[in-house]
């Protein structure tokens, strides 16, 4: 259950950022409230992080954490935001994803 519960503030995690990108193309009222959908995001992928601290070590749940928030910030940047897709970018991406497994499967919980 931890592990999902670390998963899902990941996805918050990618939430919040894409909330701040959002939130920097716009103006006016829609900015506002792309920084409420940030700071809402934040305060549950911190919560949950908590939660799922409780079993798993740190260090590998801040990995996953962060990994998962960089990873699909990179993809949202890709979709979202016409960010380039070049092929190291893609290519490091996927290191990065095959890390985060590792970690996933040499945690001690």
């Amino acid at each position: 259950m931890n592990w999902i519960l670390l998963i899902i503030a990941g996805f918050f995690e990618v939430a919040f950022a894409t909330c701040l990108g959002k939130a920097k193309e716009s103006t006016g009222h829609q900015m506002w409230i792309w920084y409420a959908g940030f700071l809402i995001c934040l305060t549950i992928s911190m919560v949950l992080l908590v939660k799922a601290t409780k079993e798993i070590p740190i260090g590998t749940a801040y990995a996953v954490w962060t990994g998962i928030g960089a990873v699909g910030s990179v993809i949202a940047g890709i979709v979202f935001f016409n960010e380039p897709a070049t092929f190291w970018r893609i290519f490091f991406l996927f290191t990065l994803i095959a890390s985060i497994i590792g970690l996933k499967y040499v945690a001690v919980s």
